[in-house]
């Protein structure tokens, strides 16, 4: 879709087949798209207090406080609930929060889940699932600096110690009936994810007798529905180093592939759309569009848009590669 630059403030805006990308502030980007009209939406939100993004005033990641960001944040989910079919899917990556608002300091969490939580069946969703993402302790450590995952706290003082924190995905189901079963007769054909497949299973890829037989999909299944995902690839992420301003401080590692194709092959059906109000540098966009859906992002940040844009370039080159996970 082609954007009306004339009511909405997109400053940039990118197109290719199957997708469209804005650098617009997205709730302003999304009041572009009509009552019901997403299949499903897939993002991370700016972790309240955790991170700053940019120096706009319409960033989330700026609010004074985790009381003045739900409440900016209620206007996102608003639109996403005014968007989204009924009987279909939001999609919300998230972790606990330090109270203190640095990942490198001890003194407790904010239940940042939680409250999303409430906020969602507040605005007519559903809570429907909760996965974590298991992440590996001494590799926190190393990227956050956290006094409370150090060895030496240990001899120190061992009350003071805290956990590699997992991420979160927190799934919500809109109320309302879903008239469009999302289905997969053959089973499921593809596996996001480190985790092999075994060989014994590989002939059974795509059967299209009884399911009960389908080994294949049986592996994938069995690992797509645990609570706990803990064979997510981290590494797998677009590129995002040259999106980073000069005066950036941090930049949060962008959102696994793995698991953003998890989400849409599991709620989504080919050609349907998948949006994403917080883009980045495009993990959402592309992973939706490397599994033939109809992509939209929204991004505030100018260098995460042109980052974006480059990525997105690239879905048509890496849909063709074989699959490795096989």
């Amino acid at each position: 879709m082609k954007s009306e630059q004339n009511k909405v403030n997109v400053l940039n805006e990118a197109h290719g087949k199957d997708w469209s990308i804005y650098n617009a502030d997205c709730i302003e980007g999304m009041k572009m798209l009509p009552d019901n009209s997403v299949d499903l939406s897939v993002y991370s939100p700016p972790f309240c207090g955790m991170y700053q993004y940019s120096s706009s005033p319409r960033d989330l990641s700026n609010c004074d406080s985790y009381e003045e960001f739900f409440e900016h944040y209620e206007y996102v989910v608003s639109q996403i609930a005014r968007t989204t079919k009924p009987g279909r899917f939001t999609a919300v990556h998230c972790m606990d929060t330090p109270k203190s608002g640095s990942s490198a300091t001890i003194g407790g969490y904010k239940d940042f889940p939680g409250d999303i939580i409430r906020l969602h069946e507040k605005l007519g969703f559903d809570f429907w699932t909760r996965r974590a993402i298991w992440k590996e302790p001494l590799a926190v450590r190393l990227r956050t600096m956290s006094k409370g995952l150090a060895h030496k706290q240990i001899c120190d003082d061992a009350t003071l110690t805290t956990v590699a924190g997992a991420d979160y995905v927190l799934e919500f189901r809109k109320r309302g009936e879903n008239v469009v079963p999302v289905s997969y007769p053959t089973g499921l054909h593809r596996y996001a994810g480190e985790n092999k497949i075994p060989n014994d299973a590989l002939a059974w890829r795509g059967y299209v007798g009884d399911q009960k037989k389908n080994r294949f999909s049986h592996f994938i299944w069995r690992n797509y529905a645990s609570s706990i995902w803990d064979d997510i690839r981290i590494s797998n992420v677009l590129p995002y180093e040259e999106s980073k301003d000069p005066d950036d401080e941090r930049h949060v590692h962008p959102l696994q592939l793995d698991v953003i194709e998890r989400l849409v092959v599991l709620r989504s059906n080919p050609g349907e759309v998948v949006m994403t109000p917080f883009m980045g540098v495009g993990s959402e966009t592309y992973g939706a569009a490397l599994n033939d859906r109809k992509a939209i992002g929204f991004e505030l940040k100018e260098s995460y848009f042109k980052q974006a844009v480059k990525n997105m370039n690239e879905v048509k080159s890496h849909s063709n590669q074989e699959d490795l996970a096989l």
